[in-house]
């Protein structure tokens, strides 16, 4: 597109960034129709002349829209909107408020930063979800035939019409042959794990667990009768030589439990190996799989891994357990279970006795973010930014920390599982980090067995801006403990 073309309104206050004026007046054209999916923006040195301002600024403004995923780079022809945004009505009303396109407002990024950071545990950052689209949805489906006219309660499956479009969604992305009827929808992924337990597993009979591993998922199970057994996981997920000794020796062992995408908490991706080993353990002792795959969307090098429900085969009874809430943020409580009809009839009827439906109009207006793309379109955006962020993290936490700490680089999910070299103590540097404003949960809080915890953090990151990235480790090299001997 011409240069004259292009709209840039520049503040004079000084209250924000100039590369966040630059981006806000793009996507302000972008929404407006006058920037279309697939139009090329002027160069950047050429844009720069032009406003009157540092090339590296209109540089920065480019990198915060690539990141955000209204434009896309491309090597040797240059920058361009995003083709796979909706396209806008010219001289219409924008489709999202004209504030600046980050992740977190001016003020963050230029005001003083907030004296204390909670870490997650790897929570996305609802700050970049996509808060418009949905609230449009949800009005649409408060508004909309199916709630005006269904007086009575919704089946406890779920909403059909979220059903139908999960059963697409999961197959297009995940390879998963799930028909609707295959499908349950819960109040996020725990009320799905509590349930599967109660479903599948009686009183005093058996699961096994990952170790370290995710400690909720353990209170589900065990709120639903189960003894929780551990087995330990290494650099290639959980061990299946122990794992078959388990299964022998035990003769109460009903189900395993397993995260074998991103291992909770330590990251780690479990090989084609392993997933067909622990597949015929589970087939020979007649053991039910729950597959807990709660962060697949976020995969940043090379495609994401299908899950073992996808390449089960029949004789083999996999529980595909996932959750929307990590796509778009923890308030919005919304999870699914993949399993034969005749448990999920059991899951129904349990859940009646708490819960009698979910949240229709939430359901009904997540059915149609799915239908028109707005989900998957996030999705993209989110990866970009994370992957982004994760990087940030991992480049301050070598110069910062060195020797101190060892990791590995995730290819996806959203937190670092960092360990600590031998004689520093987890407990002691995240009791120091408190008193200096971080909170951080040290290995114990996973592991099942205290004697065997691992000296290690769990460095949720995706809920970060970079500053706050920068703070993080800033707080933890100054909370170090002195090294035991």
């Amino acid at each position: 597109m011409a240069l004259k073309d292009l709209t840039i309104d520049l503040e004079k206050s000084g209250q924000r960034p100039v590369f966040l004026d630059i981006a806000a007046s793009i996507v302000g054209d972008i929404e407006r129709g006058r920037l279309k999916p697939g139009d090329a923006l002027p160069g950047t040195r050429t844009l720069a002349r032009s406003l009157k301002v540092h090339r590296n600024t209109v540089d920065a403004a480019f990198h915060e829209l690539t990141m955000q995923g209204w434009l896309v780079s491309e090597p040797s022809r240059g920058t361009f909107v995003a083709r796979d945004l909706p396209t806008a009505k010219p001289g219409g009303r924008s489709a999202r408020p004209r504030t600046p396109p980050t992740s977190v407002d001016a003020e963050t990024v230029t005001g003083p930063l907030p004296p204390s950071l909670r870490v997650s545990d790897g929570a996305p950052d609802p700050r970049i979800m996509p808060r418009v689209e949905l609230a449009r949805a949800f009005r649409r489906a408060l508004t909309g035939p199916t709630f005006l006219t269904d007086a009575g309660y919704g089946d406890p499956r779920g909403a059909p019409a979220l059903r139908t479009a999960l059963s697409g969604y999961l197959s297009r992305e995940r390879g998963l042959a799930a028909s609707s009827s295959d499908l349950m929808v819960t109040r996020g992924s725990q009320m799905g794990l509590f349930l599967t337990a109660a479903a599948i597993i009686e009183a005093g009979q058996a699961i096994a667990v990952e170790t370290p591993g995710y400690p909720l998922a353990w209170s589900a199970f065990r709120a639903a009768g189960a003894r929780v057994i551990g087995v330990p996981v290494d650099a290639g997920g959980i061990d299946i030589d122990h794992l078959a000794r388990l299964a022998e020796r035990e003769p109460t062992l009903r189900a395993i439990y397993v995260t074998p995408h991103h291992q909770y908490p330590t990251t780690v991706t479990m090989g084609a190996g392993r997933r067909l080993k622990l597949l015929d353990i589970a087939r020979r002792h007649g053991l039910y799989v729950i597959e807990d795959d709660y962060d697949h969307e976020y995969r940043f090098d090379g495609r994401p891994v299908l899950p073992m429900a996808a390449r089960a085969d029949p004789d083999t009874q996999v529980i595909y357990v996932g959750s929307l809430s990590k796509l778009l943020a923890p308030v919005v409580r919304l999870g699914y279970v993949v399993a034969r009809p005749d448990i999920l009839t059991r899951m129904a009827d349990r859940r009646e006795a708490i819960d009698r439906q979910g949240d229709l109009p939430l359901e009904l207006a997540l059915a149609a973010l799915i239908e028109d793309g707005e989900l998957g379109r996030h999705a993209r955006k989110a990866r970009r930014i994370y992957e982004a962020r994760r990087d940030i993290l991992a480049d301050e936490l070598h110069q910062t920390l060195g020797d101190d700490i060892a990791f590995d680089l995730p290819r996806g999910g959203l937190a670092i599982w960092l360990r600590l070299r031998s004689g520093l103590s987890a407990e002691t540097w995240a009791a120091n980090a408190a008193r200096a404003g971080l909170i951080v949960s040290p290995g114990l809080r996973f592991a099942l067995d205290a004697a065997n915890a691992p000296e290690a953090f769990r460095i949720g990151y995706a809920n970060f801006h970079d500053p706050e990235l920068r703070r993080l480790v800033t707080l933890l090299a100054e909370s170090k403990p002195k090294v035991s001997l």
